[in-house]
């Protein structure tokens, strides 16, 4: 286990400062900040602030992860960190802390992708991905289809979403029937109580010529407000139960029925699902009963892996390391778009920009002690 890459993961993609460290494919700490609190008011995330929260949070949960893992810093192999996708300030504020950490400690700096540490987070709890696996990531920011065949260089879209990402209707109708932000748990529980076969709402893009694997989910946000307010209109009390269970039913058996179907079609035997929405009740249990029925091994992370964390970014650097993959130059920026055909952000040799810093007369011995 001492041979395995030890690396401090960091990820503040959205509205939590993440700090993981991993050793190979061992979790040592996972740290979280969260600023959701701060967003309530606003009915979602305000960019902003989620900046600021970083700022503030970055170095005491870096030090409370190290503490909580027991390492030092001059022990880490490697500082791997989200370059992206996500807010662009939020993004800043964790490559630029990164980049800190990993020049102060003369450390390799790993700049990765946000949805492919979605899939290779879940090596910590299940061990080494199969290659290839199919990974259906499901958050507030993106419904995504994947095919892995190695994690580190080759993740190839199957399908997304083309409007509103699952978790972000989740939100939407959550507000709508005044339950509160973040709406995916709030659904979650309230559904629990009510009927999934209530109310038929749409199941979007499950044509026969539709795209077999995209996502489309404002189509039903748009129903079921409308049902809601034409319940009011009338002066009828609203089923609050009723009505969001038939929701996430409606969004649970799209999200399955076309994961199930990829595997299928690409002759994959392993489904992984991560992302916010995993944590859902609901979609754990029906893509457990469509993946039995249709011979295919289901890999879920336990909930609190599933939304963001740094964990996940620690355990995809690990696994960068562990293959030998480039480290990233130190003029690393973050990409709000960055694609996830690109796992990670290699770059310039580290040398020719330690020689460009050394000239500021920066010495690494006195930025860490």
């Amino acid at each position: 286990m001492a041979d395995e890459p030890l690396v401090l993961g960091i990820e503040t993609s959205c509205d939590e400062t993440g700090v993981g460290v991993v050793r190979g494919t061992t979790l040592l700490a996972d740290a979280i900040a969260s600023s959701v609190d701060e967003h309530a008011r606003f009915g979602g995330v305000v960019p902003e602030v989620a900046s600021r929260a970083h700022l503030e949070a970055m170095v005491p949960t870096i030090e409370r992860a190290l503490k909580e893992a027991g390492v030092s810093p001059k022990d880490l192999d490697g500082i791997a960190v989200t370059a992206g996708p996500g807010l662009a300030g939020a993004l800043l504020v964790g490559v630029s802390a990164a980049k800190a950490y990993a020049y102060a400690l003369g450390k390799p700096l790993y700049g990765v992708n946000h949805l492919a540490s979605h899939i290779c987070v879940d090596q910590l709890e299940h061990g080494p991905l199969p290659e290839p696996t199919m990974a259906l990531l499901v958050s507030g920011g993106h419904s995504s289809l994947l095919l892995s065949s190695d994690i580190t260089s080759d993740v190839r879209p199957m399908g997304a979403t083309i409007d509103d990402a699952a978790g972000e209707a989740f939100d939407k109708i959550a507000r709508v029937l005044n339950l509160g932000f973040p709406g995916g748990p709030v659904i979650d529980r309230y559904a629990r109580e009510g009927d999934p076969k209530a109310i038929a709402f749409p199941r979007g893009l499950t044509g026969p010529r539709d795209p077999a694997y995209d996502f489309s989910f404002s189509g039903l946000k748009t129903a079921v407000a409308r049902w809601i307010e034409a319940k009011r209109a009338a002066g009828e009390d609203v089923p609050v139960r009723d009505v969001a269970a038939s929701f996430q039913e409606a969004v649970v058996d799209v999200l399955t029925r076309k994961a199930v179907r990829a595997c299928k079609d690409e002759g994959v035997d392993h489904l992984m699902i991560g992302g916010g929405v995993a944590a859902n009740s609901r979609l754990r249990v029906l893509a457990q009963e469509r993946c039995e029925a249709a011979g295919i091994r289901l890999r879920v992370p336990r909930p609190k892996l599933c939304t963001d964390n740094g964990a996940m970014v620690a355990a995809l650097g690990a696994e960068m390391v562990a293959r030998g993959r480039a480290a990233s130059s130190w003029d690393l920026s973050a990409d709000s778009s960055l694609p996830v055909t690109d796992p990670h952000v290699p770059g310039h040799d580290h040398d020719h920009v330690h020689v460009h810093v050394h000239a500021h007369e920066v010495g690494k011995d006195n930025l860490y002690s």
